[in-house]
């Protein structure tokens, strides 16, 4: 009895499946189009070889490559302006230099105050010799005892105002005074040489540096460049050619 109720329960759950496989499944929706409405569908390549060259030629889109387009030269007559590129001009200038100045640091302070006026500056070194005087004297001798012996011969001509040097690049030098100016060692030159000594005269020239401010500025501008260094009177400043 048992048995007999199993069979007919698979019995009847077979045919339930078997309906409901049937009957029961909802029908394969469609897929959406690949392509929106009005545009051509793509296709791969491998799928139009079995096209034919027509097909397959007016299927392939057309491209035609369009030559660059250069502006066309302005018309006879046109009044369109033309820009030419011009290069910028540089100002005509005036240059002059201003000194002496006896010290780096009295340049540069003069420097300083000049700078902001100009439109370009530079400073300069040179050595200036300046006379320290007049030297009358009987050159050198061989040995001390010689310019001692001249010393003597001064003196028995009524000379006492000289000097024997016993050092230095002038040894055995009798020097004969030092004059700040020329026409009174010219005239002590000339009695020496009355008396017949031979006597010599020399400047003396020292050399120490010196240095000059070149400026430049707008050609026909008067600067005025004592309004910037007031009371400086010891300076002279010329036009040169501008560096």
């Amino acid at each position: 009895m048992f048995v007999r109720f199993l069979f007919l329960l698979l019995l009847a759950l077979n045919l339930g499946a078997g309906a409901w496989l049937l009957f029961g499944r909802e029908p394969p929706r469609a897929l959406p189009p690949a392509t929106d409405p009005g545009v051509a569908e793509l296709r791969l390549l491998a799928e139009s070889r079995g096209a034919t060259p027509a097909a397959r030629k007016s299927a392939a889109p057309r491209v035609s490559a369009m030559p660059p387009v250069s502006p066309a030269p302005p018309a006879a007559g046109s009044s369109t302006p033309v820009v030419a590129s011009t290069t910028a001009q540089p100002l005509p200038e005036s240059c002059a230099t201003l000194g002496a100045f006896s010290s780096m640091a009295d340049m540069r302070a003069a420097m300083q105050a000049l700078t902001p006026h100009v439109t370009r500056i530079q400073y300069r070194q040179e050595q200036v010799e300046h006379s320290r005087g007049y030297w009358v004297y009987l050159p050198a001798t061989a040995t001390r005892e010689a310019a001692l012996d001249e010393a003597r011969a001064l003196a028995a001509k009524g000379i006492d105002d000289y000097y024997v040097v016993t050092a230095g690049d002038s040894q055995n030098t009798v020097s004969l005074g030092l004059f700040d100016n020329q026409a009174n060692a010219q005239a002590r030159l000339a009695r020496l040489q009355k008396l017949g000594f031979p006597a010599q005269l020399k400047q003396r020239v020292d050399s120490e540096p010196a240095y000059w401010i070149d400026f430049a500025v707008p050609s026909g501008t008067a600067f005025a460049w004592r309004d910037w260094l007031p009371g400086r009177n010891d300076l002279q400043a010329k036009a040169i050619d501008c560096f």
